[in-house]
């Protein structure tokens, strides 16, 4: 999922998981554990294509020259830039609660930016949402997991603690806003630049 930790999204899957597989469940760029770079002003440093070429090289530090890839929401558009970009690695790829960045903002409306509010307000330039979001990150996290999940539930309260817990870093808030300003400009280009040009080659689910 990556926002703010892959661990606390699946920690419910995984050990089923790894009982059939092995699992590498790795935080996106930006989010959890992973490193948080500073940006520049095109974005160019949270692109998808970046983070699924970080997938990549991390799995090969742990021997995977090929694998499946299964992500959620921010992990799903790394997935299919994973597998358009590197097709003789991705094996399988399953991505959940995702439409195509550029097919989102060809279809953005008035419904559809109020359903998805966050993508339009993470994606503000000079610092406005990092300084209104670290006047309170833990009522952001909260607040945005019971919007998305409706019933909130459904989050472990261990999962929304560590999600908090990783989110009262400004680094995070930083980059999470990185990410989306780069879904906006440049992850836009790079997929509308492949739409209807390149196709993902492996079975998709």
């Amino acid at each position: 999922h990556g926002y703010p930790q892959t661990s606390a999204m699946w920690h419910r899957v995984a050990p089923d998981l790894a009982e059939r597989f092995t699992v590498v469940a790795a935080d996106l760029r930006g989010y959890g554990g992973s490193a948080k770079p500073p940006s520049d002003p095109d974005h160019l440093t949270y692109p998808k294509r970046v983070m699924a070429l970080d997938m990549v090289q991390v799995m090969a530090e742990l021997g995977f020259g090929s694998f499946a890839v299964a992500g959620h929401d921010r992990g799903g558009r790394v997935g299919y830039r994973m597998a358009l970009d590197h097709p003789a690695v991705v094996t399988r790829l399953a991505v959940m609660d995702i439409v195509p960045t550029a097919v989102m903002w060809q279809r953005m409306d008035r419904e559809l930016a109020m359903a998805t509010w966050h993508w339009l307000f993470l994606a503000q330039p000079d610092g406005l949402p990092e300084t209104m979001i670290g006047a309170d990150p833990a009522r952001w996290v909260r607040d945005a997991l019971r919007r998305w999940a409706g019933n909130p539930e459904v989050f472990a309260p261990e999962a929304v603690e560590e999600y908090v817990r990783c989110f009262a870093d400004p680094d995070a808030i930083y980059a999470s806003c990185e990410d989306y300003r780069a879904g906006a400009t440049v992850d836009d280009r790079f997929d509308t630049a492949d739409l209807g040009r390149r196709r993902i080659r492996c079975p998709v689910l």
